[in-house]
């Protein structure tokens, strides 16, 4: 039964993939935002979904180290795997705005993370004040955005039948993204409980890959479809969602805050931030995401996979 979950997950991941990439990138145009900044919030946020209830429901639960381990797995997959992963597809080119903006703002968010765990605790109004900083940046962007398109001659005109239309497959496609992640998830948490693997390692691995798969599905289906301004900030508008929405909301609704174990404050929130740093030089020196560096992301991945199931 488990197999059959995770091979029903799988097909509804690639078949909401593509009806959201498809109804994103249709509302890209009708309401006059580029492809990047649908990409860094409507894409993001809806495709991470999936770790905002896993982690929420664990906060809620009392299950902290569950809430950790969704985010800093699901961070470092989104960047090694899935960028790796799309960038064997086709290589990816850089905007300035990701490098000027968007990838500081990743390595900042991860950087604050670690630092508010130092103690210990990620209190409740500290998880109140990295969701406040998530408002303030998607404003930042969308204004920015419209405000770019305004200086370009503005947007075409709004069209209901288009817009409704490209509202529909994303709503499709991110309740297909979002059952397939919970078919997957359900399906691989099972097989591994069967092998006695620790609640912390699912997190890190099983729970946090199969969160992301609505990301996985969503950017290589962009690349495929030659969205890659999507695929690309559906990645670093993921990471920057997952830090400041996700973990911000489940530190605010917890009773007593996010309790940070050694192990995730040694290990798993370093890691976070050295993904979010990996990109600086490669987004900065090269501008693009080329098939050798997707390739090495992907074995930087396996490498870390293998490390942290031995340890």
């Amino acid at each position: 039964m488990a197999v059959a979950w995770l091979v029903a997950g799988l097909c509804m991941l690639l078949v909401g993939g593509e009806l959201f990439v498809r109804g994103a990138s249709g509302f890209a145009r009708v309401v006059g935002l580029s492809p990047l900044v649908i990409g860094l919030t409507v894409v993001a946020f809806g495709t991470s979904a999936p770790e905002l209830g896993v982690s929420m429901g664990a906060a809620l639960a009392d299950k902290p180290g569950l809430a950790l381990a969704n985010v800093a797995g699901s961070n470092a997959f989104n960047i090694l795997v899935i960028l790796g992963l799309s960038a064997l597809v086709a290589p990816l080119a850089v905007q300035s705005q990701l490098v000027r903006l968007d990838v500081p703002v990743m390595v900042a968010s991860s950087l604050v993370l670690l630092l508010l765990a130092l103690n210990g605790t990620i209190e409740r109004w500290e998880g109140a004040a990295l969701f406040l900083l998530a408002l303030l940046y998607t404003a930042w962007l969308i204004r920015a955005g419209l405000r770019e398109n305004h200086a370009a001659g503005g947007r075409p005109p709004w069209r209901w039948s288009q817009g409704g239309l490209a509202a529909l497959w994303i709503a499709i496609g991110l309740a297909a993204l979002v059952f397939g992640s919970h078919w997957t998830v359900q399906g691989a948490t099972a097989v591994a409980e069967r092998l006695g693997i620790s609640p912390r390692i699912i997190g890190l691995t099983i729970v946090a890959a199969g969160t992301s798969l609505p990301e996985l599905a969503t950017s290589v289906m962009a690349t495929i479809r030659g969205e890659r301004d999507i695929a690309v900030g559906n990645v670093v508008g993921s990471n920057i969602f997952n830090v400041l929405v996700i973990l911000g909301l489940s530190a605010a609704a917890a009773p007593n805050g996010l309790a940070v174990s050694a192990p995730i404050l040694r290990i798993d929130l370093p890691m976070v931030l050295l993904v979010a740093l990996l990109c600086l030089p490669v987004f900065i020196l090269r501008r693009t995401i080329s098939r050798p560096v997707g390739l090495f992301f992907l074995l930087v991945y396996v490498a870390y996979l293998g490390w942290v199931l031995y340890r």
